[in-house]
C-alpha cells in the first residue's frame, strides 16, 4: 500500500510518500520519496495578512508537481495539511479552490492543536523509558506545538503562535514569550524526570551537525552553546561554514531559541530527535484511520 501525505507550513511544503509492508503482521513505513520545496508562505501572511501573487503561484505550481509525482508512484491514499501560515491568509481558502481546481488535490487547513497531535500520531515515546515523561516539541515556521506525555497518555497539548518565520519578522512580542513560560510552567510539571523529543527541520539539522549517534539525546547546553555561535554570525557566514541552504540558515538561530527557552522553563535537560514530522503523523494518521475502517 503507498500512503501520501503533504505538509504545507509557513516555510516550506513537503510530500512524503511513503510503503506500508508487513513484517511478522507489523506495519513497516518505507520512505519512497520526499520532496521539500521553500514556498516561505509565512514571509507574505505574517506581514501582509495574505499571500501574495508569486507564492500564490508557487503554491498552484508546487501542487500540480505533487500531483503528478503521486500519480507517478501510483500512491493509493494521500492527505494534505495546510497549517499556521495558511490558516492565517485571508486568501487561504481561495488559493485552496484553486489548488483542487488545477491539481485535484484537496488540502485541510488544520488547526494548531492537530498539528500537535499529528506529530504524537508517531507514537515515538511508546517505544522509550516509562520511567520518564516525555514533551513533543514540534517547531515550524508560524507556530510551536508542545504535547506532554506521562504514563502512556497525552496530559497536554498546545500550539502557539511562536515560530521561526514570525520571529525572522519580529512579530512575536515580550507578551508572547511570556505566555508561553507561564502555560509550560504551568502544565509541564511530573514527579519523573521530563526529556524532550524535538521535531522539524531545523532541530534534525542541528542534530546532524552535532555528530551525536542515533538514538542518543543532545543537551540542553550543547543547543545553547550552538545558538550563541549561529548568533554570532551573519546568515552568509552559517551558510559558507556549515554548507547551508539560505532558507535554513535565516531561520535556524530562531528555532533554537524556541528550544532553549521552552526546554529551560520546562527545566529539560535533554532532548532526543528521531527525525519525526507533521508529514509522518500525517502518514501514520491516514494508516490508523484505514485499519479503523476495516
Amino acid at each position: 500500500m503507498k500512503i501520501a501525505a503533504i505538509d504545507i507550513g509557513s516555510n516550506a511544503a513537503r510530500l512524503l510518500i511513503n510503503e506500508v509492508k508487513f513484517n511478522n503482521k507489523q506495519p513497516e513505513f518505507i520512505k519512497l520519496n520526499l520532496l521539500r520545496i521553500p514556498l516561505r508562505l509565512g514571509m507574505d501572511v505574517f506581514t501582509l495578512g495574505k499571500i501574495g501573487a508569486e507564492r500564490e503561484k508557487m503554491v498552484i505550481d508546487s501542487m500540480k508537481i505533487f500531483s503528478d509525482l503521486m500519480k507517478i508512484y501510483k500512491v493509493e491514499h494521500y492527505r494534505a495539511c495546510a497549517t499556521s501560515a495558511m490558516r492565517d491568509a485571508a486568501n487561504g481558502k481561495e488559493i485552496i479552490k484553486e489548488v483542487k481546481k488545477t491539481s485535484g488535490i484537496d488540502i485541510e487547513i488544520i488547526s494548531g492543536d492537530e498539528e500537535a497531535t499529528l506529530v504524537f500520531e508517531n507514537h515515538i515515546a511508546e517505544g522509550l523509558d516509562k520511567e520518564f515523561a516525555y514533551l513533543y516539541i514540534d517547531v515550524g515556521g508560524g507556530s510551536t506545538e508542545l504535547t506532554f506525555y506521562e504514563n502512556g497518555k497525552m496530559i497536554y497539548e498546545k500550539s502557539f503562535n511562536i515560530g521561526t518565520i514570525r520571529l525572522l519578522n519580529n512579530l512575536v512580542t515580550a507578551d508572547n514569550w511570556k505566555d508561553m513560560k507561564e502555560d509550560i510552567r504551568k502544565n509541564i510539571n511530573s514527579k519523573k524526570p521530563i526529556v524532550a523529543i524535538g521535531s522539524g527541520g531545523n532541530i534534525n539539522k542541528v542534530f546532524s551537525m552535532s555528530k551525536t549517534k542515533d538514538g542518543k539525546p543532545m543537551s540542553l547546553s550543547h543547543l545553547k552553546k550552538v545558538y550563541k555561535e549561529f548568533d554570532d554570525m551573519t546568515v552568509d557566514q552559517r551558510m559558507t561554514k556549515y554548507n547551508m541552504r539560505e532558507d535554513r540558515a535565516d531561520v535556524l538561530v530562531h528555532a533554537l531559541k524556541i528550544f532553549n527557552n521552552v526546554m529551560s522553563w520546562s527545566e529539560i535537560n535533554r532532548i532526543f530527535v528521531p527525525k519525526i514530522s507533521v508529514a509522518d503523523g500525517l502518514i501514520h494518521n491516514i494508516y490508523s484511520k484505514l485499519q479503523d475502517k476495516k
